[in-house]
This record gives C-alpha cells, sequence and structure tokens, in this order.
C-alpha cells in the first residue's frame, strides 16, 4: 500500500472543516433571519476553522526572546497589496485592548467579514506566493490549490450580514478549539427546510439589491470624478483662455508701439533727409571749389541712405512676422474655443447620464420596497403557519392523554401476561440470539444494499445512454425500414407494370394473331358467298331439328342458319367465334365452312 503525505490530509481535512463551517454558518443564518452577533456559535467555530487554515504550514520565526509563529504576519501583508485594507489594518492596530499578533489576527479576520472583502484580501495573498514564501512552508494550505478553494468559498460568505464588536472582546486569550458536535446533523433541521429556503430566496433577492446598489453607487462615484476632472480641467483651459488673450493684447500694445517707433523713425530718417539736402545744395554751391570735399560728402551721404534703407526693410520684415504671429494667435484661440464647445457638450451629455442613474437608483429602491412589502406578507404567513402549528401541538397533548390512558390499561393486560412470560422467557432469549443473527446479516445486507444501489445508479445512467442510442437507432432502422418499404412497394409497382406492358404485349400479339386469321376465314367466306349464292334457306316449318345434335329447337335453343351451306344449327352446337374489326362483339361461324352463322327470328326473314 502506498504511503500518504501526511500533510495533503491535512490540507484535505482542512478544507473539509472550512467547507463544513462555511456550509453551516451560510445556512444558520439564512435560518437565523439577521444579522449575527459576535457571540453566535457557528461564526465563532467559523473563526477558529479559519486560524487553524492560516496557521497550517506557517515559518517559526525566530525573534529576541523566544521563538514567534504567528499569523498577523502575512495579513499585515494585504495593505500593501489591496490598498483598501489599510483602513482595516489601521483600526486594528489602534485598538486599544489588542496585546498580541494573534489577537490583532483575530480582530483583522472580523472586520474583513463585516466589510463583505475577506475572499477578496485573502485572494491578493494567495497570487503573490514569492510573498508568501517568506511566512510559509512550500506544503502550506495557502502555497496548495486547497487555498484557492477555500477563497471560492468565502465568497459564499458575502450573503450574511454580521454586526460584531471587538473593541470590547478579549481576542488575546481565546482558545481555538473545533467544535465538531455543531456539524452533526439533527432530525430538528429537517422540518425547517420550507421556511429556510423561503427565507434564502429573500436573503439573495436582498443580497442582489445590494450588489446591484453597491455597483451603481460605484459607477455614481466614477461619474462624479469623472464630472470634477473635467470641471477641473474646464477651469484649466479657461485659465489658458484667459493668459493666451492676455497675451494677444501684450502683442497688440507692442505692435502699437513698434508701429509707432516706426513713424518716428521714419519721420527722423526725413528730417535726416532734408538736412541732407540742405547739405547736398550747400556743397554743391560750393563744388567748383572743392570736387574732392564735395565726391566725398557724396560718398558718406549715399552710405546713410543704404543703412537708413536696410533699417526701413528690416522694420518691414519684422512687422511681417508680428502680423503672421498674430495670425496664428487668432487660429490657436478658434481652436481653444471649439475644444470648450465639445467640453461643454460631453459634460451636458454626462449630466444627463447622472440622471438616468438617478432615475436607475429610484426604481431600485422602489423594487427594494416592495420587495419588502412581499417580505412582511411572507412574515405574515409565518405567523399563520405557527398559529397552525400550536394547534397541532394542542391536539398533539390530547392524543398524548389518550396513549397514557391506553398504557394505562397497558400496564393491566401486562400483569395479566407476565405468567405468560415467563412460560415463554427461554423462547425469547434464543429469539434474541435470532435476531442479533438477523440484525447482523440485515447490516451485511444493507452493506450490500448500498454497494448494489451504487451500481444499480451506474447501470441506469449506462442503460439510460444505451436506451439513448437504441431509441437514435430505432429511428434511424424504422426510418431504413420505411425506404425499405417504398423501395419494395416501387418494386411491386414496377412488376405490376411489367406484368401489364408484357399481357398488353401478348394481347396484341393475340389479336394480331387472331386478325390475320380472321382476314384470311373473311376472304374464303366470301369466296364460298359467291359460290353459293344460288341456294335457298329452309322453311322455318321444315328446320325443326339441329343438324349436329338432332335436337328439337325451343326457346332456349335458338336456330343459326349458314349463309354458305344453308345449314341449321342450334346456338348450343355452334360455340366457334371469331372477333370482327367492325362489330363489338364476336361473330358465331359454322363448324363445317366456317362462314358466319344468323339467328332466325320466328318467320322466315333472316
Amino acid at each position: 500500500l502506498a504511503v500518504k503525505d501526511p500533510t495533503a490530509v491535512e490540507r484535505a481535512n482542512l478544507l473539509n472543516m472550512a467547507k463544513l463551517s462555511i456550509k453551516g454558518l451560510i445556512e444558520s443564518a439564512l435560518s437565523f433571519g439577521r444579522t449575527l452577533d459576535s457571540d453566535y456559535p457557528p461564526l465563532q467555530q467559523f473563526f477558529v476553522v479559519m486560524e487553524h487554515c492560516l496557521k497550517h504550514g506557517l515559518k517559526v520565526r525566530k525573534s529576541f526572546l523566544s521563538y514567534n509563529k504567528t499569523i498577523w504576519g502575512p495579513l499585515e501583508l494585504v495593505e500593501k497589496l489591496y490598498p483598501e485594507a489599510e483602513e482595516i489594518a489601521a483600526s486594528v492596530r489602534d485598538l486599544p485592548g489588542l496585546k498580541t499578533p494573534l489577537g490583532r489576527a483575530r480582530a483583522w479576520l472580523r472586520l474583513a467579514l463585516m466589510q463583505k472583502k475577506m475572499a477578496d484580501y485573502l485572494r491578493c495573498l494567495i497570487i503573490q506566493r514569492d510573498l508568501l514564501s517568506e511566512f510559509y512552508e512550500y506544503h502550506a494550505l495557502m502555497m496548495e490549490e486547497e487555498g484557492a478553494v477555500i477563497v471560492g468559498l468565502l465568497v459564499g460568505l458575502n450573503v450574511i450580514d454580521a454586526n460584531l464588536c471587538v473593541k470590547g472582546e478579549d481576542l488575546d486569550s481565546q482558545v481555538g478549539v473545533i467544535d465538531f458536535s455543531v456539524y452533526l446533523k439533527s432530525d430538528d433541521d429537517i422540518g425547517g427546510k420550507e421556511r429556510n429556503v423561503q427565507i434564502a430566496a429573500i436573503l439573495d433577492q436582498k443580497n442582489y439589491v445590494e450588489e446591484l446598489n453597491r455597483q451603481l453607487n460605484s459607477t455614481v462615484s466614477s461619474l462624479h470624478a469623472r464630472v470634477d476632472s473635467l470641471e477641473k480641467s474646464n477651469t484649466k483651459l479657461i485659465e489658458e483662455l484667459a493668459i493666451a488673450k492676455n497675451n494677444i493684447i501684450k502683442l497688440q500694445e507692442e505692435n502699437h508701439q513698434l508701429r509707432s517707433e516706426n513713424t518716428l523713425i521714419l519721420m527722423k530718417t526725413q528730417h535726416h533727409l532734408e538736412a541732407t539736402k540742405v547739405d547736398v545744395e550747400a556743397e554743391v554751391q560750393t563744388y567748383k571749389h572743392s570736387r574732392q570735399g564735395l565726391d566725398e560728402m557724396y560718398t558718406e551721404a549715399r552710405r546713410q541712405l543704404r543703412e537708413e534703407a536696410q533699417l526701413r526693410q528690416d522694420m518691414e520684415n519684422e512687422l511681417v512676422v508680428q502680423v503672421s504671429m498674430k495670425h496664428e494667435i487668432e487660429l490657436a484661440m478658434k481652436l481653444l474655443e471649439k475644444d470648450i464647445h465639445e467640453k461643454q457638450d460631453t459634460l451636458i451629455g454626462l449630466r444627463q447620464q447622472l440622471d438616468e442613474v438617478k432615475a436607475i437608483n429610484m426604481e431600485m429602491y422602489q423594487k427594494l420596497q416592495v420587495s419588502e412589502d412581499a417580505m412582511k406578507e411572507k412574515n405574515e404567513i409565518i405567523t399563520r403557519l405557527e398559529d397552525k402549528t400550536n394547534q397541532i401541538n394542542a391536539a398533539m397533548k390530547q392524543l398524548e392523554q389518550r396513549l397514557q390512558q391506553a398504557e394505562k390499561a397497558q400496564m393491566e393486560a401486562e400483569a395479566e401476561d407476565e405468567k405468560l412470560k415467563q412460560e415463554y422467557v427461554n423462547k425469547s432469549e434464543s429469539l434474541q440470539k435470532e435476531f442479533s443473527q438477523k440484525e447482523k446479516q440485515l447490516l451485511q445486507l444493507e452493506t450490500d444494499l448500498k454497494i448494489e444501489k451504487e451500481w444499480r445508479q451506474t447501470l441506469e445512467d449506462d442503460l439510460q445512454k444505451e436506451k439513448e442510442t437504441v431509441s437514435h437507432l430505432r429511428i434511424e432502422t424504422q426510418e431504413i425500414v420505411n425506404l425499405k418499404k417504398e423501395f419494395l412497394k416501387l418494386q411491386e409497382k414496377n412488376k405490376q407494370l411489367k406484368r401489364i406492358c408484357e399481357d398488353q404485349e401478348a394481347a396484341l400479339q393475340e389479336l394480331a394473331s387472331k386478325l390475320s386469321e380472321s382476314k384470311l376465314k373473311i376472304e374464303d367466306i366470301k369466296e364460298a358467298n359467291k359460290a353459293l349464292q344460288g341456294q335457298v334457306w329452309l322453311k322455318d316449318k321444315e328446320a325443326t331439328h339441329c343438324k349436329l345434335c338432332e335436337k328439337e329447337f325451343s326457346l332456349s335453343k335458338r336456330k343459326h342458319h349458314c349463309r354458305n351451306c344453308g345449314e341449321i344449327f342450334c346456338n348450343a352446337c355452334s360455340d366457334n367465334e371469331l372477333p370482327l374489326p367492325s362489330s363489338p362483339k364476336p361473330v358465331r361461324v359454322c363448324d363445317s365452312c366456317h362462314a358466319i352463322l344468323i339467328q332466325r327470328c320466328s318467320s322466315n326473314v333472316p
């Protein structure tokens, strides 16, 4: 036999205990029908089981004074991985009555259950296995697949509403012992299944409404955040627009200053030109005296003119640059205005979405009120049922009184039967032995019956599958049979048509042969008629007997006269018939000459 790994067995046992505790807690909470307190026994047992699960495979850490082995270390990691857990960790550290890390861990578990986020926090821990390996051994429950299964089971605890007082409890000195008697089923639990089902359905509706409300609140908060960010961006854009307007005003002022400076420079150059002109005229007058000095002055004036012209060209270029900058600023202003209009449209759309979300919230609140009214009606039904149970209890009490009277009568009868019992004591002992043997046999039979039931279940499943396959095959065979029948019918029709065709061909052949024979006979008759045209019929009185059978003519034996030979026959003797194409009925023919016979009337007229 293969030896099982003890750590795997421990993990499996802890997983089963977690399943039982979570299932028992949910079922008892649903039957309890209200928020749970810290004194509720299944809740205490659940926390004990969770402690054992978190302690499994925990590494021993050396401290200054002694060895330390607590679950507070890995739980303290959650606030680094999950930012929403910072509030729980801070509140646990601020609790005044907690002195040990184990007490803080217990308080943390209770607060996480109240927040309905225990599964989310532990899921973050399980994902980061490299961080968990600092606190747990490789074979620990939190490092294996069983930890993920337990986290999945913890999601079901979101159905429960817990109201736990952590501040006054002595969580440091609690003893974590699992009470297995809680998980043993009793007969009293079976009776209230229908009520539990109704309450479970109501709580499911309530939890669904809570979850939906939570999602709607999250969407509303996200929309509020988006609206705030858009408002901030809008204010920033407005400020940037104001700054841009101020810059445009400053640039316009600088442009005006530059233009005024340009006009001053032009005025100065004009004055300077006028002064130079006066100087040039004076120099022209003195040109005759000193040509060399005049040339020098002319070159200097020309140079100054070039400088002034260059300065003017530079000023005009700067003016062009300023104008282009002004156009660019105006374009930027237009683009900013478009962006502002678009963002205002988005703001209007978001406000409309907010209004729709508010309307949905109102509808959900109305639905919640309707569900609360339904809860009240169901509570009234439960009170009526409790009244009925009280009536049934009263009837049971009356029946118990009657039973007591019957027992008294039985006691009297038993006193009379004691004498008979003494005689049958020996028989009863032998019967008890037989009964014990039968009980053993019954136990064996029950085990055999269970095995047979399991086999029967598997066989029924197989049989069901076989039945399904058989039904499919039957349908297919039925289709094949129908096709065969249709094929046979078609074959029969084909045979019948072939027979009809063959019969018709044979009939045509016979008709052709008879027609050829009849044509030959007609030709013979015509030749005989030509030869015997001069013969006369016998008189009716003279023809009294048939020539062949020599019997007297009567109403049943009519006379038939041959055209060719003039013989007279009865209808019994003239059986030879010949089909003619001109007549629908066959014609009687003479036995001797094969000429056509004619039936005679009572007179001599044929």
